[in-house]
């Protein structure tokens, strides 16, 4: 399954513990009075968003005067969540390139120039100190803005295999942030900087804390990604009524759903005669983490990272139709580190996936053996790696 890091002799495990390494030998820079403003962007999907959080936080947090503004697409969640967390937000109009029809392709070509200026207009009006670009369509305008305006630019690769747009801005970025071995024949070897992929403060902070097990309930968290996702909707209830009577009565289940498919799962959990509680979005994703004891999940970059970081036990089911079907990549990662296990959708049945549900159920050994493997190749220190990079970057441009 890994032939392609076998051949060159790269395992994942030792490319997380270089990226350690990597910053150690880089000079951290000296903090600076200076009031720091940071323009993050990115957007489509939490899996953009919620790293681009975890970097604002961590810059809040080594200097609390630092002002910030996302700037992403219309996406209503986006603005939202944002403002939870007390970040301003802004959106530029534009739309991805890839996958398109003829039709939407024109229009999104045509739409560039005005996005182009709207993201001219909006760096210009806010003057950050640095961009940091952390993935999706968006990202584009407002990175070549930046460069227009001599600002300094970062952008960050989540994935094992990078999207068309980071790929095109790694060309002008003044640095590439990269979570997962795989994209660095992408980008320019200079350039480049392994960090990891940063997750939430109060993510984070669950890695520390113990939490004792339940002998009589196992938890199982179900994620679709932010927006959900159609397929686990129904794989899962009809896997969990397939269990034995003795399994049920163990097995209860978080199950983020997408917006208005809630009430439908529900009822076909409760047909299946499993505990379960269906939510359309999960906005405290440390409390349910820390009630889970193992996970079935997509593979995005982001819900990864968070999982290693948590330390558990996956499931992995990728997302058929993402692009360069980079979540299969992202999972081999993992399940190549001994920390998740991978089916791809078009192959699993609810059969198949009710045997391996049953199997981490009753193991409790191979749950912890498999949440230490997952622990191992986590980066709880991204946003930190992330936040010096910014900074030598600002300085490098005074």
């Amino acid at each position: 399954m890994f032939t392609g890091y076998a051949q060159r002799g790269i395992r994942f495990r030792e490319a997380v513990g270089r990226l350690a390494e990597t910053v150690q030998k880089r000079q951290q820079p000296e903090k600076t009075e200076k009031k720091i403003r940071l323009l993050l962007t990115g957007g489509g999907t939490g899996g953009h968003l919620f790293p681009a959080v975890a970097a604002a936080e961590q810059f809040v947090k080594g200097f609390p005067d630092t002002e910030i503004l996302f700037v992403g697409t219309k996406r209503k969640m986006d603005a939202g969540i944002l403002a939870e967390y007390g970040f301003n937000s802004a959106a530029v109009h534009c739309y991805g390139l890839k996958g398109k029809s003829l039709l939407k392709l024109v229009f999104a070509l045509v739409s560039l120039p005005w996005a182009y200026m709207q993201s001219l207009w909006l760096v210009r009006r806010f003057r950050p100190d640095c961009i940091l670009g952390v993935g999706g369509y968006v990202t584009g305008p407002v990175i070549a803005a930046g460069k227009t305006l001599g600002v300094a630019c970062i952008i960050h690769e989540q994935n094992s295999l990078p999207g068309l747009a980071n790929r095109q801005l790694g060309r002008i970025a003044d640095r590439v942030c990269l979570s997962l071995p795989g994209p660095e024949h992408f980008f320019d070897a200079k350039k480049i900087v392994y960090t990891g992929n940063p997750v939430r403060e109060s993510i984070r902070q669950l890695a520390k804390k113990t939490r004792p097990g339940n002998a009589e309930k196992c938890c199982l968290l179900v994620l679709g990604g932010s927006l959900g996702a159609e397929a686990l909707n129904r794989l899962l209830p009809e896997a969990a009524a397939l269990l034995p009577a003795a399994q049920k009565a163990r097995l209860r289940v978080i199950h983020q759903t997408g917006v208005e498919r809630e009430a439908g799962v529900a009822e076909a959990y409760k047909k299946s005669g499993v505990e379960a509680l269906a939510e359309p979005f999960i906005k405290e994703m440390a409390e349910v983490y820390a009630q889970a004891d193992f996970v079935v999940s997509r593979a995005g970059a982001t819900t990864l990272a968070e999982l290693s970081v948590a330390g558990k036990p996956a499931i992995l089911i990728p997302y058929p139709y993402a692009a360069d079907n980079h979540q299969k990549k992202n999972a081999e990662c993992y399940v190549q580190g001994k920390g998740a296990l991978l089916h791809v959708q078009e192959q699993l049945t609810p059969e198949k996936l009710a045997i391996e549900i049953e199997r981490l159920l009753v193991d409790a050994k191979l749950r912890d053996e498999m949440s230490s493997a997952m622990k191992k190749l986590s980066s709880p220190d991204a946003a930190e790696r992330i936040v010096a990079c910014c900074l030598e970057c600002i300085q490098a441009c005074e």
